[in-house]
């Protein structure tokens, strides 16, 4: 789990600001009829005053986000349009190339070939790399795909075409929405047409804080349009999150509604020689960084750590847009992260040993007691009863297991939070194994 956990440390703790702040970019503008103008002179860029950063103290949240308008023909104008402009964020923005390297999940972890059998991360699961690289990762992965769905937040052309076409985008071919792609994840997702001016171009997220909106930084937003666990709407194909409201976004409420908000209880997949209505979680860092425990939810935002401030040779003071880890930031470890931690990297180190250890012991247990529950079903030694009780106990014992595994922060964004998820999930396999093992 710890090679895991240090590609995460690079990317995956980084990935949970896909995007927050592209501050730099994205200002399409655009006539009456829907061509693109060239962006508009950029604003002159202030001179750093004297290093000093923000102290982690209590703020109220005086910004909010804009949520962008759909219907209005919006076209997209490319990062590198906004390069002359803004090189300063545009140059750390292309540095996102440098994180390359891609480690596969199911060589690290062969029991996730068990727990995820009949689904399309059995046949492929990879590291996440560099945000630069999401539309080549996602044509060239190995899992199949039937709709343009699967483009939500890896290229500016399908939110544009979300914005535009509404959900019916979402259920296009893959294939027939390819050759519209102009962009890869870019300015457009942060901003919009607007440089500068935090926006939610992913209304999914605006329909799901609902009331409580206005109550989440706007860097925060940035990132949880993508960094967030979603599915799939049966009947509309639409990227949907589970739950409606800040109360509701916890793993034992998101379940619920996976349960009983639909005619049947929401499966991404059944597995076939278990009969399991399986749930795949998707990289749920803006639910855990804002669930209860987080430490740092009240005071600091996703762009805060694994973004920051920095300052070019000639004293210009920019936002930083090569989105990593703060434990690979020094300037960031040095002006900031030392105002409270002694040593950042040894603490967090320390979370993940226990996170990760604990994760991967849970996990080789599920995958056993999978294959014995197999076992169980072809031999029809349960009667209808324990079955029925089993599956939904695997169920929720993956789902919380789950929550965990590919939650990229690995432990560092809310241990209190996946240490309860893991709790709920050995609960849920002690149950499995007393039926099992009567």
């Amino acid at each position: 789990m710890e090679q895991k956990k240090n590609t995460a440390r690079i990317f995956g703790a980084g990935l949970i600001v896909l995007g927050a702040v592209l501050g730099f970019a994205s200002g399409t503008g655009k006539t009456d009829s829907g061509t693109a103008v060239k962006p508009a002179p950029a604003a002159e860029t202030a001179k750093a005053e004297p290093s000093e950063t923000a102290k982690p103290v209590s703020t109220p949240i005086v910004q909010t986000a804009k949520v962008a308008e759909e219907g209005t023909g919006v076209v997209v104008t490319k990062a590198s349009d906004w390069a002359e402009q803004f090189p300063n964020e545009y140059t750390t923005y292309m540095k996102n190339d440098e994180n390359e390297e891609i480690h596969s999940y199911l060589e690290l972890h062969p029991y996730l070939k068990t727990l995820y059998e009949g689904y399309g991360f059995a046949i492929q699961y990879g590291s996440a790399r560099g945000h630069t690289y999401v539309v080549e990762d996602v044509q060239s992965t190995g899992r199949p795909h039937k709709m343009a769905n699967c483009y939500t937040c890896k290229t500016s052309s399908m939110t544009a075409k979300v914005l535009n076409d509404g959900d019916s985008a979402y259920a296009m071919n893959f294939d027939d929405l390819t050759p519209e792609i102009t962009d890869a994840f870019g300015c457009f997702h942060c901003h919009e047409n607007e440089p500068g001016v935090l926006t939610v171009t992913h209304r999914y997220l605006y329909d799901a804080l609902a009331g409580d909106f206005e109550g989440v930084a706007p860097e925060t937003m940035s990132c949880g349009q993508c960094h967030s666990e979603y599915h799939f709407d049966p009947e509309t194909k639409a990227t949907t999150l589970a739950y409606t409201g800040l109360a509701q976004m916890n793993p034992d409420d998101m379940l619920n509604f996976y349960n009983t908000g639909f005619a049947e209880p929401f499966a991404d997949w059944t597995e076939e020689d278990t009969g399991v209505k399986k749930l795949k979680v998707q990289h749920p860092e803006f639910e855990t960084f804002l669930g209860e425990g987080s430490p740092h939810r009240a005071n600091m935002t996703c762009a805060d750590c694994h973004m920051g401030k920095t300052t070019a040779e000639d004293g210009t003071q920019f936002t930083n847009h090569y989105w990593t880890s703060p434990l690979d930031n020094q300037e960031l470890l040095d002006n900031n992260c030392s105002k409270c931690h002694k040593d950042l990297a040894a603490e967090v180190e320390a979370v993940h040993e226990r996170i990760n250890g604990r994760t991967d012991e849970l996990g080789e247990r599920l995958a056993g007691l999978d294959d014995q529950l197999a076992e169980a079903v072809a031999a029809g030694s349960l009667s209808d009863e324990e079955l029925e009780q089993v599956r939904d106990d695997f169920r929720s014992a993956q789902w919380y297991w789950d929550f965990v595994f590919v939650e990229n922060g690995d432990g560092a964004h809310n241990e209190k939070l996946a240490t309860q998820c893991l709790d709920s999930a050995e609960s849920y396999m002690e149950k499995i194994e007393a039926v099992l093992n009567k």
